[in-house]
């Protein structure tokens, strides 16, 4: 099993939310609020869809994430004047204090692997080319 790619990327995948975790714990921030965090750093107010999408996660999944962050008082929610069925979302004041920390994350987290820039780029890109699915596939191997 130990050849099998999706073993590997399981395994690392694992081994980056548990690296992570300890940064993580004094922000009050889970592995995936982070992700949430970051993303609205680097363009907020989102829609609640348009987050999803970023982060490649369902409405299921994105909801609570979003509502968990309100009431932790790091987000607010609101309707979009445009559109009232979609929710917009962005960070409040108390969710933009923890800028500096969430951006300083990845050199935690590049130390901790033991990762160079150029080891750091090259991993980066690897990821992101397994990422994309194919125009119109929706299954493995398509």
């Amino acid at each position: 099993m130990a050849t099998q790619l999706s073993f590997s990327l399981h395994s690392a995948a694992n081994r980056m939310v548990r690296l992570h975790k300890p940064i993580l714990e004094p922000l009050g921030l889970t592995f995936p609020q982070y992700l949430v965090v970051l993303e609205l750093l680097d363009g907020g107010p989102r829609t609640v869809g348009a987050l999803g999408s970023a982060l490649d996660m369902d409405t299921g999944t994105i909801t609570p994430l979003v509502k968990r962050l309100e009431a932790a008082g790091r987000v607010s929610r609101t309707r979009d004047s445009q559109d009232e069925r979609r929710v917009m979302v962005d960070l409040t004041p108390a969710g933009r204090s923890l800028e500096a920390a969430v951006r300083g994350v990845t050199g935690q987290i590049k130390t901790a692997c033991q990762l160079t820039d150029a080891g750091l780029d090259d991993l980066r890109r690897t990821l992101d080319a397994l990422a994309i699915v194919p125009r119109g596939s929706t299954r493995p191997g398509a």
